[in-house]
């Protein structure tokens, strides 16, 4: 079989692909992922294996959902702007509208038995995934003395200093930019950028056009501008102000994915705003583990929670619906601007020391970032609280090491695990009625 691309679908064909990778994308980035090298690479041939892999070490490199980015960058590379809108924008909304029906269930029936013991089954499983995603990427990360001293240094400033996420993470990429420029290899990268062979079948890319990024730059403030400004206008500050602002910022800041940004986020929506409670929080997480699309969605739980919560003039779930909806769009409205913008500079970026050098440290520090999200949850879900009695704590308990197994020693499927979690959670529950 001929290693060159096949000839372009009808555009047609091209958005069915999409829908249908947006209604089955379960499995977290390297799911997602290794279905798009598959289908796209291997069986279709719609994108050369080169351009494959130089695009998705571009995504590394960018705030945001890997996954996400990667098929935004395909589509844009098929079909320009539009393709690009399409492949992104139906990567998400499937996930999006299934994370929206679920979020009414939770706020309007969360504390009744049935959907309250699914919950009690799930969080332990929930804590077991990101224990488990500590293990894995401290693995594949933690090469040197100074990539393991970064992360427990990143633990330490979250959990014991509390300094703010984006000063950790960008302290962490200061780090690993200056040790890259004076020739220091303290980091081991994560991600290999291709070889100079590959690489310079790409360098024949067309130069972008002088003024480009300054009119994608102010595209970008307008869309996010008119849409925000005629919410506030029309429903007022609160919680609208509060929305934009957070999530606006944790898209660019979700280096590591968004298990990274989780207790940042957490920490604004549950203490500084209100919008939520802890447990919730830990539904909401649970929730987006079982849809598919990119675990970022778990901002639109938030902002769901956020409208809810205060609704105003609004009936809970038409405020609702509308908080999640503007999460969701100012989340991912930067994430297209980054292709957009950045895709021109492909070759520039991906071979990058600096870039490389900072992408490796921040990667150090995600993985203490982390921990400090897993301790977070656990003493919510696993340390008597007085709300707890023994029995529940030890049924969470065996969940948890259940599911810690599951995943690190059988590989089984995140979405399996969590519904074997729900499951546990409803013997549970049938178990303690019959009493």
């Amino acid at each position: 079989m001929s290693d060159s691309p096949s000839p372009l679908p009808s555009f047609g064909a091209f958005c069915l692909y999409w829908l249908r990778l947006g209604l089955t994308s379960f499995g977290g980035p390297a799911g997602q992922i290794a279905m798009m090298q598959s289908e796209l690479v291997d069986r279709r041939r719609w994108i050369d294996q080169t351009r494959f892999l130089h695009a998705l070490n571009f995504c590394m490199l960018l705030p945001g959902p890997e996954a996400q980015q990667l098929a935004t960058y395909i589509g844009w590379r098929m079909y320009g702007g539009r393709g690009g809108l399409v492949a992104g924008g139906l990567f998400v909304l499937p996930g999006a509208l299934v994370l929206l029906a679920l979020s009414w269930i939770a706020a309007a029936h969360g504390d009744t038995g049935l959907v309250g013991a699914l919950f009690d089954g799930i969080k332990p499983a929930v804590v077991a995934i990101i224990a488990a995603a500590v293990w894995r990427l401290g693995r594949r990360t933690l090469k040197g003395p100074a990539a393991v001293a970064l992360a427990g240094a990143a633990f330490l400033a979250l959990a014991v200093l509390h300094l703010p996420f984006p000063l950790v993470i960008g302290v962490a990429a200061v780090i690993g930019g200056v040790a890259a420029r004076t020739g220091r290899h303290w980091f081991a990268h994560p991600h290999p950028a291709g070889d100079d062979a590959s690489a310079a079948d790409l360098t024949a890319e067309p130069a972008p056009k002088t003024g480009r990024l300054l009119a994608l730059l102010v595209v970008g403030l307008v869309l996010w501008a008119v849409p925000v400004g005629a919410v506030l206008l029309a429903f007022g500050a609160d919680p609208w102000r509060g929305i934009s602002a957070l999530f606006t910022k944790a898209a660019f800041i979700t280096f590591g994915g968004a298990y990274a940004v989780l207790p940042y986020i957490a920490g604004q929506a549950v203490d500084s705003y209100g919008w939520l409670s802890p447990r919730e929080m830990i539904d909401g997480l649970a929730l987006a583990e079982t849809t598919p699309g990119p675990l970022i969605l778990v901002t639109q739980y938030v902002g769901f929670f956020a409208g809810w919560n205060r609704p105003g003039a609004l009936s809970p779930a038409l405020a609702g619906t509308l908080g999640a909806a503007l999460t969701t769009y100012v989340t991912f409205l930067p994430c297209f601007l980054f292709i957009f913008a950045g895709a021109p500079y492909l070759e520039r970026l991906i071979h990058n020391r600096l870039a490389a050098g900072a992408l490796a440290a921040i990667a150090a520090a995600v993985v203490g970032v982390i921990l400090n999200l897993g301790v977070y949850l656990g003493m919510a879900v696993l340390l008597p609280d007085g709300q707890h009695t023994a029995g529940s704590l030890i049924w969470a308990w065996t969940i948890m090491l259940c599911a810690l197994y599951a995943l690190t020693r059988r590989v089984v499927a995140i979405h399996w695990v969590v519904t074997g979690g729900a499951a546990a959670g409803l013997i549970q529950a049938l178990a303690a009625s019959s009493l």
